[in-house]
């Protein structure tokens, strides 16, 4: 399984987000260049982000994005559904069926059941970690310092 980079960009911007006093937006162009992504492509991702109803896009010169629910509503398994979609993260080839030339009616995959296990365990670490939770992380004391750098760089970046 390889993640997309777009997963992590959007936790991280979520988590940006999240940095703002109410009413405040941060343009897309500014957490783009603070993630190092580029803008066009970070576009789709918010976009995607929308989309989902984790955050709202705010039109004009003093347009942004904010987030559109509580950190605490904001599941990291729903960023990762936002960008990389429903699909399952295992799919059977036949490769067993034509190792034993089993017939339609035989047919089974040993690995399925291992990897919906697995998959199914994956998701639950996943839907139990929050927005919230990771901001609370960040916030311990051997990210104290660049937490508050993060902060400023926020309100200065912030459109009111």
């Amino acid at each position: 399984m390889h993640m997309k980079t777009g997963v992590e960009q959007s936790a991280y911007a979520i988590l940006l987000l999240n940095m703002l006093p109410d009413k405040a937006v941060l343009p897309g162009e500014a957490i783009s260049q603070q993630l190092g992504a580029s803008v066009t492509y970070f576009q789709k991702l918010l976009r995607k982000l929308v989309s989902a109803d984790l955050i709202t896009s705010v039109p004009g010169v003093k347009g942004g994005f904010k987030l559109k629910k509580r950190p605490e509503e904001i599941r990291i398994y729903d960023i990762y559904i936002a960008i990389e979609g429903q699909q399952t993260l295992y799919s059977s080839s036949g490769i067993f069926n034509d190792m034993l030339e089993l017939q339609a009616e035989d047919q089974c995959c040993l690995l399925t059941e291992l990897m919906k296990e697995a998959e199914s365990s994956w998701k639950s670490v996943l839907k139990r970690e929050t927005v919230a939770s990771m901001f609370d992380d960040i916030h311990k004391d051997r990210f104290k310092t660049k937490v508050e750098s993060l902060q400023l760089w926020v309100n200065e970046k912030m459109v009111l």
